[in-house]
């Protein structure tokens, strides 16, 4: 005997469509997450570490981002370079790698706003636009 849900759909089905609609979805769904957390929105604080540590954390974050980029596993980069936006949310290198590898996957909006905020933070730090690509392939 089989079940039919609420709307006359099987659960099943349901299931079905919610895990393919989640997945078509996760990685704007896991940028914008991870564009929040390194804004500071929603985050829970984790343990306090050292600026070093975390500049350190970062730069680790953006050459791997940056090796990724190089394979061409932009989805990878971006990931990578935000994780490093996290860690140090004043790094335009961060932002720009981001941008660059957003720009790869088609997501030109979300591209353009990383692009901004990494000129942003890069003049704002006193700095050129073109010290934030130094970092980058």
């Amino acid at each position: 005997m089989t079940r039919i849900g609420a709307a006359g759909v099987r659960p099943a089905k349901q299931w079905a469509a919610a895990r393919a609609m989640v997945a078509r979805h996760a990685g704007t769904c896991a940028c914008v997450l991870v564009l929040l957390c390194a804004l500071g929105w929603g985050c829970t604080p984790q343990a306090p570490q050292t600026a070093e540590a975390r500049a350190a954390r970062s730069q680790q974050l953006i050459d791997s981002g940056n090796a990724a980029y190089r394979q061409g596993d932009y989805r990878l980069a971006v990931r990578r370079y935000a994780a490093a936006a996290v860690e140090r949310k004043d790094d335009p290198a961060a932002y720009y790698g981001m941008g660059m590898a957003l720009a790869k996957l088609g997501r030109d909006e979300e591209a353009r706003a990383a692009y901004q905020r990494a000129r942003d933070l890069a003049l704002g730090a006193g700095g050129d636009s073109a010290g934030a690509q130094a970092h980058h392939p």
